[in-house]
């Protein structure tokens, strides 16, 4: 089968990279890794704008059957899962049970997200967001999932002080059955969580996270932090008291972070892994083994496709996530729930692909080249 390709830009004949690297059957040692996990839509439904979403429960379970195997945990029902943006909580909450279910099958890990996605858009009272919270957080540690107390978008336009920040969350730390990932995901990935932790400053919203897990020792397992922004996050990871993880969620500057110095590192919680989890696996494999240099040279060519996949608008990486995962050959077509496969337009996906070949996760050439030479048909390229 060829693997030649014309794009919107230009032929390209893909290598075939990503055939070369073996699936791992363990966690790492090293380091804790959760790749946050996408959806699979079911394309024979009305996964159209404002439509509830419709899966398909196999390719999507399927899917995180693929990570777990890689080594990796899970983080079900993040923003990568369309939260807020196409999978409303009633999926999310069956999602959740669902994986749960499958993890405990498979031996694998799995950390799921705590939300107010089930209140109507618009305002709510501080005393309905930590219901609508702890509602959330009832559904998860009942699946058998360890809760990710996500940002929350009525949260954000509710509060007026840092003080409502500490209150809301004392209290669902207080309320968890074990310790919980906190959440700080900026406005690049969802404009509406402006200003969380009480102020636009990051300094000083930090201070509130800080003062927050001092005040509840032992409740808070770690923070996961996307704000792409290296310098910060090293800040802050070194101000976490003892035993208290950092999670980057950096899609741009992972390997660094992940890496870390003398003083620490950072674990992960991060999108980019699902994409790219064949050669992220063997990375973290030479980390575990000591072996710095590879885990360099393996992960450098990942980095130019993840700047790309989450260029802004941020949000919408979740349609590159998807075109990759059809390339891949884990679902069978390009749809997503809400129409959000229209998120990104054919140029950007095309160097998405040419990206994606260079960093060695396409394991099957000639599949991916077939199933691109019919999506470059729809965006009016020809095919010879």
């Amino acid at each position: 089968m060829s693997a030649t390709v014309h794009l919107p830009d230009g032929p390209l004949t893909l290598s075939g990279a990503g055939a070369g690297y073996a699936t791992p059957g363990k966690r790492f040692t090293s380091r804790i890794a959760y790749a946050a996990a996408h959806v699979v839509a079911d394309p024979r439904a009305e996964n159209v704008p404002g439509a509830p979403p419709i899966l398909d429960w196999e390719a999507t379970l399927a899917f995180r059957r693929h990570l777990w195997s890689y080594g990796f945990g899970v983080a079900e029902a993040m923003d990568t899962a369309q939260r807020g943006m196409g999978l409303d909580y009633p999926a999310a909450r069956e999602l959740i049970r669902r994986s749960a279910r499958e993890a405990a099958a498979v031996g694998g890990s799995i950390v799921a997200g705590v939300a107010t996605d089930q209140l109507a858009p618009g305002p709510a009272t501080l005393d309905e967001v930590h219901k609508a919270y702890a509602e959330q957080l009832t559904d998860v540690q009942e699946a058998g999932a360890d809760p990710v107390l996500m940002c929350s978008r009525h949260l954000a336009a509710t509060a007026t002080r840092a003080g409502d920040y500490l209150d809301i969350y004392g209290r669902l730390l207080a309320e968890a059955g074990s310790p919980v990932i906190l959440h700080w995901l900026g406005p690049a990935f969802d404009p509406l969580l402006g200003g969380y932790w009480g102020s636009d400053d990051p300094a000083r919203a930090a201070d509130t996270v800080v003062e927050l897990i001092a005040a509840h020792p032992g409740r808070v397992d770690g923070i996961k932090l996307s704000l792409l922004d290296e310098a910060f996050e090293v800040a802050l990871r070194r101000r976490l008291p003892a035993g208290v993880r950092l999670y980057t969620g950096d899609d741009f500057h992972y390997p660094a972070l992940i890496r870390g110095d003398e003083q620490g590192h950072s674990d992960a919680l991060l999108g980019v892994l699902a994409a790219i989890a064949p050669p992220a696996a063997a990375a973290l494999r030479a980390l575990d083994d000591g072996d710095v240099t590879a885990y360099d040279g393996i992960l450098a060519p990942t980095v130019t496709l993840a700047r790309h996949l989450f260029a802004a608008p941020t949000w919408f990486y979740k349609t590159g996530i998807v075109f990759l995962a059809w390339l891949a050959g884990h679902q069978d077509h390009f749809v997503m729930a809400g129409g959000v496969h229209n998120g990104r337009s054919p140029v950007h996906l095309a160097r998405l692909l040419r990206l994606a070949d260079a960093a060695g996760v396409l394991p099957d050439a000639g599949l991916a080249a077939c199933r691109a030479r019919a999506w470059a048909v729809t965006a009016g390229v020809a095919q010879p």
